[in-house]
């Protein structure tokens, strides 16, 4: 049995367990479960039922139990949105997060804007945090100041180059913050459009609207930093063409400019000296399909911030799930040195500013803030993807049952009568082998209808595939 376990890159437990769900009565009903989570990796286990009644007579048109499904349960997706815990159910939030990040870039009368808005000016801006202390790095690939020259891969990077003398404190304090600094940022960024206007806050309202997507990055030094996408419309949003005077030049300086006004003060408290946290001296501000950055199109964009909304501190080998004791960071096999000093600055600091959870969020090296946010009108929202998802599934299984599709006839002709209670989460060993190959196979088909279609200019895999 170990040769075999290890034929499969598995252990002897894993392999007996697996063989015990192939073997087990309802294994293809199993399969399918685990098909159509999208190959979840720790669905959500429910039991109940379900009665579809005739709203006029009372008769019962259609009926499920959980009790003829493996186990008595149903499985569902868990909709993690962090590849670290389930990439089947990131790739599908990243989906969502692309379309909803390119729906507010190139259009999508669907999704609450119309193409018009390609012609308002739009910006790929990126705001980082200020240096805590000099760390291993590649300077336009060349020599670090420890003399090396490191490689893409070398777990150094990003680490401190004299531990000592590191601002550990001020980072984990930086990431608490960063989303108030945010905050004060788009307060800041409309006072310094209508500076360059030459208009009032209040005309502003009036004229023009400042609306954003914006996504979290971890840098491997482990600090966040923000990239955001954003846009100037009319003053009733994206359906109404911005003033003459709004230009992607007026809205680079604005952000420019805005960055370096905010500031967030932090009290003096048990020994932590008072200080002030500002964004970093970095902004970087693109043109998006602009002349001068051609490279970056509207699915490019859409696909970077995608791609880091499942991400969380991963890159600096960090744990992925809170922290109970500091004494548990011994057990965490290949922490690095430079990410465990964060965590345990803010352990230190938790005392001193209870107010912040710093250590309730070590794991995310006192960061706190969402990962992806927008504003009201920038386009549609991940509830509304979601919705429009299960819409449509619904659909699809009241065709199949013979019901109409119209499910928003609330005066129809069916009622549907639904009790479920939570039972569990989770898989065992060997269906935790399986569901992982199921969804390689589903990433794999995805991946095939992907290439099927390469020769159309723009399309991505999440528009092929979502």
């Amino acid at each position: 049995m170990a040769g075999a376990a290890a034929s499969l890159g598995t252990d002897s437990v894993t392999l007996a367990d697996l063989l015990r769900v192939a073997n087990s009565p309802g294994f293809d009903r199993w399969q399918d479960q685990v098909r159509r989570t999208g190959g979840c990796s720790n669905p959500i286990h429910l039991t109940g039922q379900t009665v579809t009644r005739d709203r006029r007579t009372g008769d019962v048109l259609y009926s499920y139990s959980t009790e003829g499904e493996p186990g008595g349960r149903l499985r569902v997706a868990c909709g993690n949105r962090r590849a670290s815990r389930c990439p089947s159910c990131a790739w599908t939030y990243a989906g969502d997060v692309y379309h909803l990040m390119r729906a507010g870039i190139s259009g999508d009368p669907n999704k609450g804007t119309p193409r018009t808005i390609r012609t308002h000016p739009r910006v790929f801006a990126t705001l980082t945090a200020p240096s805590f202390g000099p760390v291993h790095n590649r300077p336009d690939g060349g020599r670090c100041r420890c003399g090396a020259q490191h490689p893409d891969n070398d777990p150094a990077l990003g680490t401190a180059l004299d531990p000592a003398r590191y601002d550990y404190a001020g980072a984990v304090l930086w990431n608490n913050h960063a989303g108030d600094l945010w905050r004060r940022f788009t307060i800041y960024l409309r006072r310094e459009i209508a500076a360059r206007a030459g208009v009032t806050q209040a005309a502003l309202k009036e004229a023009c609207r400042v609306s954003f997507g914006k996504v979290a990055e971890f840098q491997k030094r482990g600090a966040v930093h923000f990239h955001a996408v954003v846009r100037l419309d009319g003053p009733d949003g994206p359906e109404t063409e911005p003033p003459a005077w709004a230009s992607v030049s007026l809205l680079d300086d604005a952000i420019r400019a805005a960055a370096a006004r905010v500031s967030v003060p932090v009290p003096e408290s048990k020994n932590f000296p008072a200080r002030v946290l500002r964004w970093g001296d970095q902004v970087d501000v693109q043109a998006i399909g602009g002349l001068a950055h051609a490279e970056l199109t509207e699915a490019a964009v859409a696909a970077y911030v995608a791609k880091y909304a499942t991400k969380a501190a991963e890159t600096t080998g960090t744990v992925d799930r809170r922290i109970g004791e500091l004494s548990e960071l011994d057990k965490v096999d290949g922490l690095p040195g430079h990410t465990r000093r964060l965590i345990e600055a803010c352990y230190r600091l938790d005392d001193a500013y209870p107010d912040r959870k710093l250590w309730q969020w070590a794991h995310m090296l006192g960061f706190r803030g969402h990962f992806s946010t927008k504003s009201p009108r920038y386009s549609t929202t991940l509830g509304a993807l979601r919705q429009v998802r299960a819409d449509y599934r619904a659909r699809q299984e009241r065709r199949e049952r013979g019901f109409t599709e119209d499910l928003n006839d609330t005066e129809g002709s069916t009622l549907v009568l639904a009790h479920w209670t939570y039972a569990g989460q989770g898989h065992t060993p060997g269906e935790t082998w399986l569901a992982a190959s199921i969804a390689r196979d589903i990433r794999l088909d995805r991946e095939t209808a992907r290439q099927a279609v390469t020769d159309l200019p723009g399309l991505d895999d999440w528009e092929v595939c979502a």
